[in-house]
């Protein structure tokens, strides 16, 4: 069974933009778990991972050893493959000293009727390391799909960390997550959100970084699409307490049809060397964009589709 459930999960993270071909690599490292069971690994020098499983929970941690630059991005596929199941995830990461390391994560429900996946990560930077996470959603076209995720992280001194979540085609589903950040001296973590969402979709974003360590810097950045009766409440929140630390809140969300959109940047500086910016923009699609592309011999249901697309993938 693990077999076939190995080459549906290969297939599914083709099917979701990936590179199946990366599984026969040698070079590189990658994870595949289907529900509660791990059905696909492959390690390289300077990573190393230890998994526990039982009914419904996985448990992973995540060690990018002192010193190790990971050369190629690391691949992780989570998924249920049936309709129905429930997925929670318990992630561990740690980027020990002068580590780098990237991460592709695709999340498949190719079938999801009524799916839950939940995660809760914690993230921990050391000192001059990079870490990068790229989280690619396929939940199919049910909407029957329940993502709740809860990140948690710290960097230390002189590190990037950047997170950046995509999905871009299909129901969205049920999506709600939460980013809690702490960032030192002359580190720099970037949020990046780009989702869009159909008929009764649901999406919650709350993010919030505290740039604790002087000159750290911040971006949260957030680009939704909504049609039909789907729904989004976004809150960004960032605080400056150090000299030099500076950051940015950027949310954009274009809405068509009965969509709801609700945007809340909040910036909190309390340093006076310290600075703070935000925008926020909620509206229609831009009409001399789409008077463009009609011009062009679009329709106005293509148009839009281009624009929407071309806003979440710029």
């Amino acid at each position: 069974m693990a077999q076939n459930d190995y080459q549906q999960m290969v297939d599914a993270y083709d099917n979701a933009g990936g590179d199946k071909d990366i599984f026969s690599n040698s070079d590189v490292a990658h994870l595949v778990i289907e529900e509660d069971e791990v059905v696909g690994s492959h390690l390289v020098e300077g990573l190393t991972v230890d998994v526990d499983t039982e009914e419904n929970l996985v448990k992973a941690k995540i060690v990018i050893e002192e010193g190790q630059q990971i050369e190629k991005p690391v691949h992780l596929c989570f998924g249920v493959l049936p309709e129905e199941g429930l997925q929670q995830i318990d992630m561990d990461i740690t980027v020990e000293d002068n580590a780098a390391v990237e991460i592709l994560a695709h999340c498949v429900f190719p079938n999801a009727k009524d799916v839950t996946h939940k995660m809760d990560a914690e993230i921990k930077v050391g000192d001059n390391s990079e870490y990068i996470y790229r989280e690619v959603h396929d939940h199919g076209s049910n909407g029957g799909v329940e993502v709740i995720a809860n990140t948690d992280i710290v960097m230390q001194e002189n590190s990037l960390l950047k997170t950046i979540f995509n999905l871009f085609e299909g129901r969205a589903g049920l999506i709600d997550i939460s980013y809690e950040s702490e960032i030192g001296a002359d580190s720099k973590v970037e949020m990046i959100a780009k989702i869009s969402g159909y008929e009764d979709d649901e999406i919650k974003i709350e993010e919030n970084a505290e740039l604790k360590g002087a000159n750290a810097r911040g971006l949260l950045e957030t680009r939704i699409a909504l049609q039909d009766e789907a729904k989004a409440d976004i809150l960004n929140e960032m605080t400056a307490y150090a000299p030099g630390a500076q950051g940015h809140v950027d949310c954009t969300e274009v809405i068509k049809d009965n969509a709801h959109a609700r945007a809340v940047p909040v910036v909190d500086v309390r340093h006076p060397e310290a600075k703070v910016t935000h925008e926020a923009a909620i509206g229609s699609i831009d009409s001399t964009q789409l008077q463009t592309l009609l011009a062009r011999g679009l329709d106005e249901e293509e148009a839009s589709d281009v624009i929407i697309q071309g806003m979440l993938r710029g």
